[in-house]
């Protein structure tokens, strides 16, 4: 008989600790590790790993899968960027504890917030649950390529408890309170990985409303947060944007929330969304601060930082493009791609477009934000950040390369330039637009961020915007461009990002049992051909549920991925193997002895 179900040998291990890589094998019997540098046993199967790099499975602490997960047993993309295990639940939205009678009241909420077709969820969905616990027994029916957990969402909950009362301008009473924090602990109890609100001015329901938790009071999030006190699991998390649209000048007012809603949960830790708006550029420094203040305190606190500009993709196949708002395209909108796209190369068809302004796309009863209308009406300004990417895609392009930049070069206006852009590629050309973390055209700010003591990579949103955005792919970017490519300025040493990836993302969710490479720990792996890994630019499919559409991204020098001991990508390409399962927090194996 063998010695071990599967032998990694002549790799360079990265395990996680953020020390130096070693030269060794790595051996798996039964899901788990059982061997690490020297496995001189037999195996059936063996990986040669030689000029490649073994790594702790990925885990990405910020995705949206809580509606794919339920249909979809491949979770891409994050399973094609070594993944292997991810949060769901952020932002304070997801579909349980429910009523029936709220289901499309959920489907509406997570349509307009994460960009996920309702269609596809009214399809896609068999809420086969009421109950947070029944939600997670849901999911842990079906197998998957890779291990999920699941956070109790503010907005459903609060919901469930206040019915039509939930709206964002209604306070919630004592008795409420209490109902929502016995239902995050009931939830705790049956292996909810935390709990995760959302505040922020942006986010908006698919009929255009706040969101049911945005303006919670203090009163109402400590009172919610005190359900952890005396727990040894759980984590939260918040989502804000500080009063950006309404008043620059109440951060500290609304700090003081999150600092309230910190110290009222026990000790347990605490993650938040940072990263660089251009209408306040500073901000992300003075949350940093915020941060560091608690963290001199004795709160375990961390920022969720992403390692690239946080942006959206633009086309005429994705949810939003610049000329949606035009008469003359809304005339032809519902037409087909390859019908719009003959329309709109006709010279006069141009000429006519072109001639008029855009209608509002934001307002009552629509899911569009207000920042839509922002950057159309200020389009001469945006267009000088906005890129188009391709076939290997440069994320940190100068502005001299912008979609501005070649409109002077040309000798056009802006206008005509995007107008051009979009048509290019039979429809199908998409135009970056980077949000966030770009305001100075460099990733100074974000390296700044990555590199930050409290940083934790996050803020993928795998499994939503499908739309618009497809950074899922993060994780591969991390250790590809800032290891290995940038040229822009300073890089990240690979065992830091590997560490960041991998040992800080479980030692911060208690996941004990992952996250490192070391004998009796789960046998979740990466084996990577550093010198070939990249990310392949984002392309489009219908393969949700009704049709609808989503962008997904591959990517390249993944050998393999395991999960559990099981190979679920061999050579880029996804297996039929399906070893994940649902992670109940506070349930998992300890970690090994040292």
């Amino acid at each position: 008989m063998a010695d071990y179900d599967i032998k990694i040998t002549g790799g360079l291990i990265y395990d996680g600790s953020g020390g130096e890589a070693f030269a060794g094998d790595v051996a798996i019997k039964n899901g788990r590790i059982v061997a690490v540098g020297e496995a001189p046993g037999s195996a059936p199967e063996t990986i040669d790993a030689a000029g490649c790099i073994v790594t702790p499975g990925f885990i990405d602490v910020h995705t949206h899968y809580d509606g794919q997960a339920t249909w979809d047993d491949r979770l891409e993309p994050s399973i094609r960027h070594g993944v292997t295990t991810a949060v769901m639940g952020n932002c304070g939205v997801g579909f349980a504890p429910v009523r029936a009678s709220d289901h499309d009241r959920l489907i509406r909420l997570m349509e307009g917030v994460e960009d996920i077709p309702g269609t596809a969820l009214a399809e896609g969905l068999s809420w086969n649950w009421e109950s947070f616990p029944e939600y997670m027994d849901a999911l842990d029916a079906t197998p998957r390529t890779m291990d999920i957990a699941a956070m109790v969402g503010h907005d459903p909950l609060r919901v469930y408890v206040m019915d039509e009362r939930a709206s964002f301008d209604a306070q919630a009473s004592d008795e409420d309170i209490a109902r929502m924090r016995d239902l995050v602990a009931e939830a705790l109890d049956a292996g909810a990985i935390g709990f995760s609100t959302g505040r922020s001015d942006l986010h908006r329901t698919a009929d255009g409303e706040w969101t049911p938790a945005s303006e919670a009071t203090t009163r109402e999030l400590t009172g919610i947060a005190s359900a952890f006190a005396g727990r040894d699991h759980g984590v939260i998390q918040a989502v804000s944007d500080f009063d950006l649209q309404r008043d620059l000048e109440r951060f500290p007012d609304e700090w003081s929330v999150v600092d309230s809603y910190v110290r009222a949960a026990g000790g347990r830790p605490f993650s938040i969304s940072v990263m660089q708006r251009d209408f306040a550029p500073d901000q992300w420094r003075q949350i940093l601060k915020g941060l560091e203040a608690l963290d001199s305190e004795g709160f375990t606190v961390r920022a969720q930082v992403a390692p690239r500009a946080i942006g959206v993709f633009l086309g005429l196949q994705c949810t939003f493009h610049p000329f949606m708002g035009y008469p003359a395209y809304k005339a032809i909108a519902h037409l087909p791609l390859d019908e719009r796209v003959r329309e709109m190369a006709k010279p006069e068809f141009k000429a006519e477009l072109l001639s008029q302004k855009s209608d509002k796309l934001a307002g009552p009863g629509s899911s569009v934000p207000p920042i839509a209308d922002l950057l159309i009406e200020n389009m001469e300004f945006v267009a000088g950040k906005l890129f188009t990417l391709s076939g290997d895609p440069d994320y940190e392009q100068a502005l001299d390369r912008s979609i501005g930049a070649r409109a002077t070069a040309r000798g056009v206006s802006i206008w005509e330039e995007l107008y051009d852009t979009v048509i290019a590629r039979e429809g199908r050309e998409l135009i970056y637009m980077p949000i966030y973390n770009y305001t100075e055209g460099d990733y100074a700010n974000v390296h700044a961020m990555l590199t930050h003591p409290l940083a934790l990579p996050g803020l993928s949103d795998g499994g939503a915007h499908v739309g618009t955005v497809c950074d899922a792919s993060f994780p591969t970017y991390l250790m590809s461009y800032w290891t290995r490519e940038r040229t822009r300025g300073p890089r990240i040493a690979i065992e830091r990002a590997v560490q960041m990836l991998t040992a800080d993302a479980a030692d911060f969710l208690s996941l004990s049992d992952r996250g490192r490479i070391r004998a009796g720990l789960k046998a979740d792996l990466n084996v990577i051909d550093p010198e070939r890994l990249r990310v392949h630019a984002p392309y489009l499919v219908r393969d949700l549920p009704a049709g609808g559409q989503r962008l997904l991204q591959k990517a390249e020098g993944y050998r393999a991925t395991i999960v559990s001991g099981e190979i679920v990508v061999r050579d880029d390409e996804i297996t039929d193997a399906r070893p994940g399962r649902l992670v109940r927090s506070g349930q998992v194996m300890a970690m090994a002895a040292e």
